[in-house]
């Protein structure tokens, strides 16, 4: 998810000993970024997040210690011990399994046209699914972005070429398909609407590069439904929205699109980025996996997510070249910062008259102050082909217009 305004929140981009090639990667929400080679710090993952503290996972190893508590009954504290040992014997059969379905993910690219690609930056992935002769990794975006080429590393340490089915900038997510014949263990997919506050969870994954191939950090759930503000254009300014599970499981950088477990070895959340301040200790942020699926599904399946489109670009206000102000006209008491900069001709947008320099103040009585909103209510509320009931203001004057959005024209 490695576009991110906040100071305060950095994706787990590449691993040590790396090239910095930050200088050629913008923000990218510091959620989803950065654990690429030496911190390529992109959403948002942004996936390029829009704090330089957001990155790939933080060095918070948390004791696995047990507790002990004395009970008047000799007999009974002896049955707790055995049941105590049988359930850890379990859990710890069920991580094992499970850290063999998660694999290391090489960032490949070319600095040089006479020279091979380079491994610039390393992640994590997950092995989610084995089919046909081919498996499929799922990872995070600020993983393999700006890659020629990708290695998948198996747990066997056996290096296979990966192909990039697809990947999703707003939710820092990527597929990839790789030779299915050495695969013998896949992840298994659990249900993160079932976690409570407080449920242990671990956190699998190559922190620093594949020298610490399948670490495993325990910890618990910290937080649920965290709302990050994330930047996926560069502009330093929060366009999208993205709900995480906060957790205080060790995550550092390499740990980017590996696996968070429960205590069954399900993975229910996928490793992306964590706060990375002196002041701080403990919090990293995962994408749920029941958010994940839909998005895996649709990048497996077509390359890419299908969103609703209606053919504008946007721009904050303070955005607007000064020679320009003269045409925004916000009546006193109205609230609004959506301003369209751009219709494309033959679009939902153009077919239902709107024009350059309106301000979009409401959709469907949603009030819309922000280009967050706008984001967050047109891929979360609205489907292709359903019709919107939008506010606008022109010329200092409110109206009323109604649109159908479509399908994301091919090659936009």
């Amino acid at each position: 998810m490695d576009k991110y305004t906040d100071d305060d929140i950095q994706s787990d981009h590449n691993n040590q000993n790396k090239p910095d090639r930050s200088s050629n990667k913008s923000s990218r929400t510091t959620f989803f970024l950065s654990a690429l080679g030496g911190g390529i710090i992109s959403a948002i993952i942004v996936v390029l997040l829009f704090t330089s503290d957001f990155i790939p996972l933080n060095n918070n190893n948390n004791d696995d210690a047990s507790q002990t508590h004395a009970q008047p009954d000799s007999n009974i504290t002896t049955v707790a011990q055995t049941d105590q040992e049988i359930d850890h014997t379990v859990k710890s059969s069920n991580i094992a399994e499970t850290s063999e379905a998660i694999v290391g993910i090489i960032n490949l690219q070319q600095q040089d046209v006479w020279k091979p690609s380079q491994e610039v930056g390393a992640g994590s992935g997950i092995i989610y699914k084995k089919e046909d002769g081919k498996a499929y990794v799922v990872t995070n975006q600020h993983v393999v972005e700006g890659a020629n080429e990708i290695d998948v590393s198996l747990y066997n340490d056996e290096r296979v070429k990966a192909k990039l089915l697809g990947t999703d900038e707003l939710t820092d997510l990527a597929v990839l398909q790789i030779d299915g014949e050495s695969i013998e263990t896949v992840a298994d997919l659990g249900s993160s609407k079932d976690l409570k506050v407080g449920d242990t969870v671990m956190a699998i994954g190559n922190p620093l590069g594949m020298d610490f191939a399948n670490s495993v950090t325990r910890g618990i759930v910290s937080g649920l439904d965290r709302s990050l503000n994330i930047d996926t254009n560069g502009d330093q300014q929060p366009d999208w929205i993205t709900e995480v599970i906060q957790t205080d499981a060790a995550i550092n950088p390499g740990n980017s699109g590996g696996a968070l477990i429960n205590i069954d070895g399900e993975v229910v959340g996928i490793n992306s980025m964590k706060i990375a301040r002196q002041e701080v200790e403990g919090i990293g942020f995962a994408i749920p996996i029941d958010a994940a699926i839909p998005i895996m599904e649709q990048l497996e399946s077509t390359g890419e997510v299908a969103r609703p489109f209606i053919g504008i670009s946007t721009a904050s206000l303070h955005q607007v070249p000064e020679q320009y102000r003269e045409h925004i006209h916000l009546p006193e008491g109205v609230e609004g910062d959506v301003v369209i900069a751009e219709v494309q001709p033959g679009s939902a947008a153009d077919e239902a008259g709107l024009k350059q320099f309106d301000i979009i103040t409401a959709i469907d009585g949603q009030e819309i102050t922000s280009i967050v909103d706008l984001r967050k209510y047109m891929y979360s509320e609205t489907t292709i082909g359903t019709t919107l009931h939008m506010e606008i203001i022109r010329d200092g004057k409110q109206q009323s217009v109604e649109l159908e959005p479509s399908d994301r024209p091919d090659g936009q």
